[in-house]
């Protein structure tokens, strides 16, 4: 267990003070049998009236609506949290899916939906093509093929931080060989839902245990992180980073769990003036293990 104190302050400023738009929040990740929520506090100035709701997704979401114009938004989000790591083997599949292909049962095809479906066109089947050269055979092992893929991604990508809005599509990525950790992300989303398996997008922070004198380093802390969660039945939802080639996530903490990687969007609102009013933002995330010293974190989906 690890009790984690985590800060993650933006700053947006302007030339002059504009009326701000609401703001949608997603800040607060939920709590479950590997976390839990101690405290949270968050603070806007100017202030701010909150309407607190879950999405369809089940999150938590803030809106914010100011009452007052203003130079500069500052929105400052503050947890305490326990996490809890759950030695492997932390998940069993059903018999009848430990040898890919398998077949979703009624129940679950329905359930998953959209998260079965491929969101980008590959009219070539660049992608679909790509993927399935992770199959060993047919039949082959469920788990060694999903361990294949996300490593796979890894080897073939190389991981660079992108401060630019947006995300590569998995084309894109294949073919400049690079990308962020959402690049990554989503690569690998639609690589496995290629293949037929369910897939969404999980965002939030990633720990970084050398930062704490661990030997263990992780790629992409320091900056917002996000990585795919894959449906195995009997095992459920299995956090897959390809980023760093880790199964499980002992590292990682959920906020957001969405369909697309445009819904994991940790805060966006709007003002009203013109684009040269608008000078810029800042972003600190930072985290202070009370067990182990402090280190770097980060808070999707960015990275």
């Amino acid at each position: 267990m690890s009790i984690l104190n985590v800060r993650h302050t933006t700053v947006y400023r302007y030339r002059r003070p504009v009326a701000l738009g609401d703001h949608r929040l997603m800040l607060r990740p939920r709590d479950s049998h590997d976390l839990r929520l101690i405290q949270t506090n968050l603070n806007l100035s100017p202030p701010a009236t909150l309407r607190w709701s879950h999405d369809v997704f089940g999150n938590s979401i803030a809106i914010a609506s100011f009452a007052e114009p203003s130079a500069e938004l500052r929105i400052e989000s503050s947890l305490q949290l326990e996490t809890y790591v759950v030695k492997r083997p932390a998940f069993q599949i059903t018999p009848e899916a430990v040898s890919y292909p398998f077949i979703y049962s009624a129940d679950d095809r329905i359930d998953l939906g959209r998260m079965l479906e491929r969101h980008h066109p590959d009219l070539a089947d660049r992608l679909g093509s790509w993927a399935r050269g992770f199959i060993r055979s047919k039949p082959t092992n469920t788990s060694a093929l999903l361990a294949d893929l996300n490593s796979g991604v890894a080897a073939w990508i190389s991981y660079q931080n992108r401060e630019t809005e947006g995300t590569q599509t998995p084309i894109e990525t294949l073919n400049r060989g690079w990308g962020s950790c959402r690049d990554l992300a989503v690569l690998l989303i639609e690589a496995a839902r290629s293949l037929g398996f369910g897939a969404r997008v999980v965002t939030g922070y990633l720990y970084n245990p050398s930062a704490d004198g661990h030997t263990t380093a992780v790629t992409g802390a320091g900056t917002t992180h996000a990585w795919a969660d894959i449906y195995l039945p009997g095992a459920g939802w299995i956090a897959y980073d390809p980023t760093n080639g880790t199964i499980g996530g002992g590292d990682l903490i959920r906020v957001a769990v969405t369909r697309d990687i445009s819904q994991a969007v940790p805060i966006a609102g709007s003002f009203i003036g013109t684009p040269d009013d608008y000078l810029g933002m800042t972003v600190d995330v930072s985290v202070v293990s009370e067990n182990r010293g402090s280190a770097r974190m980060a808070l999707a989906p960015d990275g």
